[in-house]
């Protein structure tokens, strides 16, 4: 067991590490796990989740609505950055199904937006290729090449 102090010194310390910059559950045990007990981390994950420091949920609809401020991405790629942070691959589905017609719009946007970039050095062949490598749907780059 720990004491009140420690749990105090601990958690203070893992807030201090999420004020900084949002993070996922995932990232907090990743940082923590060699540093503070296992039963403690836990518990302190616990209190932040309740105290609504730590929200997965949350940090999707964040992440995924400054990608669309400000990159140009595909679904798939938007989906592959959000596992990585060791999202759960359900609440990054369940947020696509929810989401669904603003990201369409929003990757055929992105399509459109990469092929009037890479028309000056490439054919329109290859800039195909290279949205399809990069995860864009073929719905969404023939969307994108015809307007």
């Amino acid at each position: 067991m720990y004491t009140v102090e420690e749990f105090d010194r601990e958690k203070t310390r893992v807030l201090r590490y999420i004020l900084y910059k949002k993070r996922t559950e995932q990232e907090v045990r990743k940082k923590f796990n060699k540093q503070i007990e296992e039963n403690m981390l836990d518990d302190i994950i616990d209190y932040l989740k309740e105290a609504g420091y730590i929200n997965d949920k949350d940090y999707i609809e964040k992440t995924v609505n400054n990608f669309i401020a400000l990159k140009n991405m595909s679904i798939r790629e938007i989906k592959y950055k959000l596992l990585s942070k060791g999202l759960s691959k359900n609440d990054i589905e369940d947020f696509v199904y929810e989401n669904n017609e603003e990201l369409e719009e929003y990757e055929t946007k992105s399509a459109k937006n990469l092929i009037y970039k890479k028309s000056v050095s490439m054919e329109k062949d290859e800039i195909k290729q290279f949205l399809i490598k990069k995860g864009y749907k073929q719905e969404s780059i023939n969307k994108a090449m015809e307007e």
